[in-house]
């Protein structure tokens, strides 16, 4: 208020109270005015209260509309009366709920003019009434301050998943109209491999000067289709940046995608997303999605007639926070060029690595076959003679030595069914042949043979033992695969060799290999934060029984089905797998899921593929060209 002249009565009147600025009577109109006033801009508006100057009506409700959806309280904090002027000052106190965490609080004066009968009161209202230093012809507004999304981390610190460059193609309606809205429209659709008839129906709903976007594209693969998009009529592309790992394929299905949020999940999150928000949709980027995405700040500004913004009120945004794995981009990469072996068209293929020691997961890949699915952590899968690992530490505790002779003949039958090895088993393994052999071999029936010497449960503790068919949240979707009891002889039997209602996924063939490597039931970890109880089996894994698996599996090396990694460095230990699944063709034979489990010092791999012509044939290169 300016400086009071000498002559002037000054009289500070409370709100609440009942005296006159005029005289005798027990009401003060011009702190009823100002209660009146507080109480309509609580509710976003002028109301009905009296103004010197009607025109502030609308636009007051116009320059407050941006903040309606944001509560204030509005309350009288005095009411100064200058009665030789016929004026007085309404002092008021905002609070605007900006955030559930933070409120924008300040005081306005408020100009309030006495009638010419000396009984009415308006307010004077002027824009810095609603918030200080707002000038005539200024906007107010909230921005939306966007968090910086978490990175995801791999082994050793290393940044998997960061913000890297893209370019967000799509259409400008500001230099299009009309007819030509839909025809650019068509040809950008075309341009970039999308449904042209959705895209050109979106772009005539949205509007005129919406930017309508129809493809995001890695800078490096943008290169390709750039001059063709070029001549489009309003053809626009817009540079950004995205959460994304070091290439389009690494790790895809387990790591997940970030993208604008969908309806379901706005539904979903109950306010606290709404629709454009960029959010995980798939993998750890949608299950970890509130850690790594943080929360956005709020900022309310004004905008002067130059365009130029400046802040009011702030609220930041909290950033989000890494999520930290133990994936390795060595190996990781090493198994996707390797899966990559397979060829185009090649069928659904996967690949896993552990480092046995403190069961960190370095790789989980999967080829192109596998059509975005994360086979590797969840597939359900018989996994053929890779289980004879765990057939062979069951065999072992019932009392059977690696030396001891087994019959292996070419077939057996159980029950009325008839069991065989594979095509292309060596007939010069036929016959007696000492276990070590049947398992470096891969002898179905000597296995089967033995089977009497097994009780119920033995199989399944076996397992346990190695890690398979026991679940544990790791905090990401996986498959740790079922060994549950045979009902039937033949049950038992195909049970003995990876099939009957035996199931596992790559991930868990990886983590059988790794506790024999390990000599312990190794617990897989790929996020180190997350906290796990490992669910210990009821008779665990001696390290003499690990000595003499690791003996077996070298043997497949050395004299067995994997004779062909002799010559990769290191000393590798493997199994091979092959297992019969689906419809028989019009020969009556079934196809076959190839599998290949191996350990290299502090190094577990699993390969599957779906559908191969075995184990060593199939699998088999897929492991030696990730093992060179």
């Amino acid at each position: 208020m300016r400086s009071l002249r000498l002559g002037m009565a000054v009289v500070l009147v409370g709100v609440a109270s009942a005296c006159s600025a005029l005289g005798g009577d027990d009401t003060d109109p011009a702190a009823d005015l100002a209660t009146d006033l507080a109480a309509a801009l609580s509710e976003h508006s002028l109301g009905e209260v009296p103004l010197s100057a009607e025109t502030q009506r609308a636009a007051f409700a116009e320059l407050v509309a941006p903040l309606d959806e944001v509560p204030v309280a509005v309350d009288v904090v005095d009411v100064l009366e200058v009665e030789e002027e016929g004026r007085a000052e309404a002092t008021l106190a905002w609070r605007w709920d900006v955030s559930d965490t933070a409120a924008w609080e300040y005081e306005t004066t408020v100009g309030l003019t006495q009638g010419g009968d000396g009984s009415t009161w308006a307010v004077a209202w002027s824009p810095d009434d609603l918030a200080p230093g707002l000038a005539e012809g200024e906007t107010v507004g909230l921005r939306t301050l966007a968090p910086q999304r978490g990175d995801i981390i791999g082994d050793g610190g290393e940044v998997l998943v960061t913000e890297r460059p893209v370019l967000r193609y799509g259409l400008d309606k500001t230099k299009v109209e009309g007819p030509q809205v839909a025809r650019s429209a068509r040809r950008i659709a075309r341009v970039l491999d999308v449904d042209a008839a959705a895209y050109a129906e979106r772009a005539e709903a949205m509007g005129a000067e919406a930017f309508v976007e129809a493809l995001v594209l890695r800078e490096d693969d943008a290169l390709e289709v750039l001059p063709a998009f070029r001549r489009v009529p309003g053809a626009l592309a817009v540079r950004d940046t995205l959460p994304l790992a070091p290439t389009r394929e690494f790790a895809a299905a387990l790591l997940g995608r970030v993208g604008p949020a969908t309806a379901e999940v706005v539904e979903e999150s109950g306010g606290s997303i709404v629709a454009g928000d960029e959010v995980g949709l798939s993998g750890l980027q949608a299950r970890y999605d509130e850690q790594l995405r943080g929360s956005p700040g709020t900022a309310v500004v004004a905008r002067g007639a130059d365009d130029v913004l400046r802040t009011l009120f702030e609220v930041p945004a909290t950033d989000g926070t890494d999520l930290v794995t133990t994936l390795s981009s060595e190996f990781q990469s090493r198994a996707e060029v390797a899966l990559a072996t397979l060829g185009a068209g090649a069928p659904a293929a996967a690949l896993v690595a552990i480092r046995p020691s403190d069961g960190a997961i370095l790789a989980t890949a999967n080829g192109e076959g596998a059509a975005g699915a994360d086979l590797a952590a969840t597939g359900q899968y018989a996994p053929g003679s890779t289980f004879k690992v765990v057939s062979s530490l069951a065999l072992l505790r019932s009392g059977l030595a690696v030396d001891d002779v087994v019959s292996c003949p070419p077939t057996t039958v159980v029950d009325g069914r008839s069991f065989k090895n594979y095509d292309d088993y060596p007939s010069s393994a036929i016959g007696d042949i000492p276990f070590v052999q049947a398992i470096a071999q891969s002898c179905n029936t000597a296995l089967i043979a033995n089977a009497d010497r097994l009780a119920t449960g033995d199989l399944s503790a076996a397992a346990a033992a190695l890690g398979l068919g026991v679940d544990h949240d790791l905090g990401f979707g996986v498959y740790f695969g079922q060994v549950p009891p045979a009902e039937t002889e033949t049950g038992a039997a195909a049970d003995l060799i990876g099939q009957g209602t035996v199931l596992a996924s790559p991930f868990a063939m990886a983590t059988v290999a790794a506790s024999v490597a390990a000599g312990r039931t190794v617990l897989p970890v790929l996020l180190p934060d997350h906290e796990v109880q490992q669910v210990a089996p009821e008779v665990p894994l001696t390290g003499r029984e690990a000595g003499t698996l690791r003996g077996l599996m070298r043997a497949v090396v050395t004299t067995g089905s994997g004779r062909f990694l002799l010559d990769v460095p290191g000393e590798i230990g493997a199994k091979t797998g092959t297992a019969e699944y689906g419809e028989p063709n019009a020969a009556g034979d079934l196809p076959t899921h190839a599998w290949m489990i191996a350990t290299r010092g502090d190094l577990a791999v699993a390969v599957f593929v779906e559908t191969g012509v075995s184990g060593s044939q199939t699998a088999g290169p897929v492991l030696e060209a990730f093992l060179r």
